[in-house]
């Protein structure tokens, strides 16, 4: 039995997941696609050789009877409206991240889905699926270092579009680090502040880079992010735990060691994709098993998807006002405990 993807969004990532699911993965089948593009949708599906019927609106999409999952891949603020169709056809959705642009839309998201009286979506915060921040997972679930005390980790770009904003290194950054987090600490955040230092002689006018983010969960753990874009050696992401009993560490990505002109060295990635390239694989496959064989995904929620998004407009209100901001979320609905 495979899976049947309905794909809406035929971008680069779009174009990714549709090559992954008809070629790499176990269980699953590209049958539709659709884009706000229909030519560019259309040569795609002739490229990739796959039998799926092209369809004029992601509405229409929605309604095939073969679509049995909604692959959302289309740009951010067209998330919201095509979850929630979705989610009233009865029909599974993969939502790349964000859930929706803003909390007010994650929240209806997530008021539909407890409606619907299933858990039908799953967001594409694919970290958790990362080996080495499994790994990490592992080693806090049994207390290998005792409590955790701190959190240092980075987010480090080489270099950005002439378009990134100084909000986009909350929502379209950090907002992993703000997903993974709460995930591999299980506790809710409880207030933020973000701060800037000396900026970087490669950031764009507009752009205030880097920033330093301070987050404190309701357990008393304190966090600091650096988000640093324009740092041009390479894409670099850090994570390092403080516990009462130890360190745990993000592993290094694995690369070669070399000598090589007077040098002893590895080399660094500059690509996120590569990075990550695992992980999506794993992802997706988790996604297709739970389905297949319980009826329902088992990765991040849509309350997930709430959570980062409410701590992230706090963050940008932060970098407004240049104050400690609470992250007020409200209870966790016992539908996603």
């Amino acid at each position: 039995m495979a899976l049947k993807f309905g794909v809406v969004g035929t971008g680069a990532i779009g174009v990714e997941h549709m090559t992954r699911l008809s070629t790499k993965l176990n269980g699953s089948q590209v049958v539709a696609v659709t884009d706000i593009n229909l030519e560019a949708a259309k040569k795609i599906v002739a490229e990739l050789n796959i039998d799926a019927k092209v369809y004029e609106s992601d509405l229409d999409l929605i309604a095939d009877p073969n679509v049995d999952v909604v692959l959302v891949t289309s740009p951010g603020f067209a998330h919201e409206k095509t979850v929630l169709a979705a989610i009233e056809a009865g029909k599974f959705v993969f939502v790349e991240k964000p859930l929706a642009t803003t909390a007010e839309g994650c929240k209806r998201i997530v008021e539909a889905e407890m409606a619907a009286g299933k858990k039908l979506v799953q967001v594409g915060f694919m970290r958790r699926y990362d080996k080495g921040y499994m790994e990490m997972k592992k080693a806090l679930d049994e207390n290998f270092i005792g409590e955790p005390l701190m959190v240092h980790c980075a987010h480090r770009n080489p270099t950005v579009a002439d378009d990134y904003s100084t909000e986009m290194a909350i929502h379209d950054t950090l907002i992993h680090e703000i997903d993974a987090l709460h995930w591999l600490l299980d506790d809710e955040y409880e207030s933020v502040y973000v701060t800037y230092p000396k900026k970087t002689k490669h950031a764009l006018s507009h752009l205030k880079d880097p920033q330093i983010v301070i987050m404190r969960t309701k357990s008393g753990t304190v966090i600091t992010a650096e988000i640093f874009v324009n740092c041009r050696y390479g894409y670099d992401i850090q994570c390092e735990v403080v516990g009462t009993d130890g360190i745990i560490k993000l592993p290094e990505n694995h690369s070669i060691g070399f000598r090589k002109e007077s040098k002893l060295g590895q080399h660094i990635l500059m690509d996120w994709k590569d990075r990550f390239i695992e992980a999506y694989d794993v992802e997706f496959q988790d996604f297709i098993d739970a389905v297949l064989k319980t009826g329902a995904p088992t990765g991040p929620t849509s309350w997930d998807g709430y959570v980062a998004a409410v701590t992230a407009d706090a963050l940008v209100k932060s970098q407004e006002s240049e104050k400690t901001e609470p992250v007020t979320l409200g209870e966790k609905p016992s539908f996603y405990k």
